[in-house]
């Protein structure tokens, strides 16, 4: 309900216009905005709790988020990257993700709520650490290219992570017959995507040659990535999962460029409300729960990434000193943890935001000190160390 009983339409317009400045704000002060957009929600929670047209908004930005991480890589691609960081990428599962679930468990949580924490916990936020990357000039430092192979092998493991997620928080028993029956309908996702990418997508090209322009066609861009992500819901999984699928298809036509520009607008305008929503189902009537567990589980997120900067580089070919600066730049967590999170009981869902908001802050800290830290540790950089475009 909005504030005053104003209609709809105005409430609207000034919540746009509040993000609009927030993140302005943000910019200006290098603070991500996806953090400032969950404290606003936070803050405005009395206000705009439970408003239906506010989650479906948002909802329709996510989508449109993994529609495009999807297009980001056509079949051959996906395989070829999957490939080439498998070794750090699976370290990064067993480390950031198996190991927490093991610590939540022996700190007396269930299966399910440690499930919750281990998948909050696994990646790295994609848009805070491509930001920080980009604004600092550090693009072109050596251990970019291996950071954005765990992040897209990250965007392939999580959507699937909340898929299962998804099914576990249904209501109904987990038993081997329903876990057998998830990972059926993923698969059967999945087949499908590639099956429609390879056989009709594949051979779409020239009709977005010539209507790329056109003014209706957002409406059979966006309409694709909608109905799978849907598709995905009737099943029981995750609408990440299926747009992200969606994302793999559409990019067999091989107009990525262009089919971005086309989306990349709505999403920049409905995203924010996904974030901002979230933080209006964050309650702390109760405190923060669980602070024990908090910080040995936030400590440990920071160990786990190091380890697979530092263990991942190595394999990777990277010296002991970019290998350790990959590390440092990996432990902000974000856009993945908040969906995660989303799933989440009320007291977990506190706890996960916490989590996720002292991880971003810290892991901003350790981005920007990551070459001072690499060079006291290691001293100056030598030549096996590759190109640099920034200390």
């Amino acid at each position: 309900m909005w504030i005053l009983e104003i209609n709809e339409l105005l409430g609207s317009g000034l919540v746009l216009l509040l993000l609009f400045f927030v993140g302005f704000f943000g910019t200006k002060f290098r603070i991500p905005s996806v953090i400032l957009f969950i404290l606003l929600g936070i803050v405005l929670g009395g206000l705009l709790t439970d408003n239906h047209l506010l989650h479906f908004a948002g909802e329709i930005g996510i989508v449109l988020l993994f529609f495009m991480l999807g297009m980001e890589f056509p079949i051959k691609q996906l395989l070829t990257v999957a490939k080439k960081v498998l070794g750090p990428g699976v370290l990064d599962v067993v480390l950031s993700f198996g190991v927490t679930v093991l610590i939540s468990a022996l700190m007396g949580l269930d299966f399910l709520s440690s499930f919750i924490v281990g998948a909050v916990v696994y990646a790295t936020s994609s848009s805070i650490t491509a930001k920080l990357l980009e604004s600092s000039n550090r693009m072109g430092n050596p251990e970019s290219e291996l950071m954005l192979g765990i992040l897209i092998f990250e965007d392939l493991v999580a959507p699937i992570m909340v898929a299962i997620l998804v099914g576990f928080t249904s209501g109904q028993a987990v038993t081997l017959a329903s876990m057998s029956w998830l990972v059926v309908k993923v698969i059967a996702l999945v087949a499908g995507a590639i099956l429609i990418g390879r056989s009709v997508f594949v051979h779409l090209g020239p009709f977005f040659r010539r209507h790329v322009n056109g003014d209706g066609i957002i409406l059979f861009v966006t309409g694709i990535a909608l109905a799978y992500g849907g598709l995905a819901l009737y099943l029981g999984l995750s609408e990440v999962l299926g747009a992200f699928l969606a994302g793999i298809m559409m990019a067999e036509v091989r107009r990525t460029h262009e089919i971005e520009q086309i989306v990349v607008r709505s999403r920049d305008l409905l995203m924010p409300l996904f974030f901002l929503y979230f933080g209006t189902t964050i309650h702390f009537n109760e405190g923060v729960p669980m602070l024990g567990l908090l910080f040995v589980i936030l400590v440990w997120s920071i160990v786990a990434k190091l380890l697979v900067g530092v263990i991942g580089g190595r394999w990777y070919g990277l010296s002991k000193r970019v290998s350790l600066r990959a590390g440092l730049c990996l432990t902000p967590r974000g856009e993945f943890s908040i969906i995660i999170a989303a799933l989440a009981s009320v007291s977990l869902k506190a706890f996960s935001s916490v989590f996720i908001l002292a991880s971003a802050m810290i892991g901003i800290a350790l981005f920007q000190f990551a070459p001072d830290i690499s060079k006291k540790i290691y001293g100056e950089p030598s030549s096996k160390d590759g190109v640099e475009v920034s200390q």
